[in-house]
């Protein structure tokens, strides 16, 4: 079963965007822990895409696709720029930032260590994060 959802790149956006993802769990009998680390994730991922790739510029446009299969559910993060790798990301040391009192950072860690897979595909002028969780739903 796949789910749809487009919003323009604007902060005040994330919002239904979380809930979106969490609505569309919620259908599919996930734990309230799995939904909330899930949903923080595919928000992290369109964070960084609306704040850092497009400037919060609302003349852009995100998509996602939540592709729910029996062992699976794939977050596809499609949008018309590139996507910053994730997976070639070298994550800051977790004890200096908390030493240097960094704010942020740590956001792509938390990604990189809840989704079990992370791609990243193109085509047809459009770049997609593919973000992968094995799960078990029940029926």
């Amino acid at each position: 079963m796949i789910y749809r959802f487009k919003t323009r790149c604007a902060k005040d956006n994330l919002k239904n965007i979380r809930d979106f993802v969490d609505e569309t769990l919620q259908q599919h009998g996930l734990s309230e822990l799995d939904i909330s680390t899930i949903v923080l994730a595919v928000d992290e991922v369109c964070a960084n895409l609306i704040i850092h790739t497009h400037g919060c510029d609302d003349t852009h446009e995100l998509r996602l696709a939540i592709n729910v299969k029996d062992d699976r559910i794939e977050f596809d993060i499609i949008d018309n720029s590139e996507i910053f790798n994730i997976n070639t990301y070298k994550a800051p040391d977790l004890d200096e930032i908390i030493r240097s009192g960094r704010k942020g950072g740590v956001g792509l860690i938390l990604v990189k260590r809840i989704m079990d897979k992370i791609e990243f595909l193109t085509g047809d002028k459009r770049y997609i994060c593919r973000l992968t969780k094995k799960i078990r739903l029940s029926a």
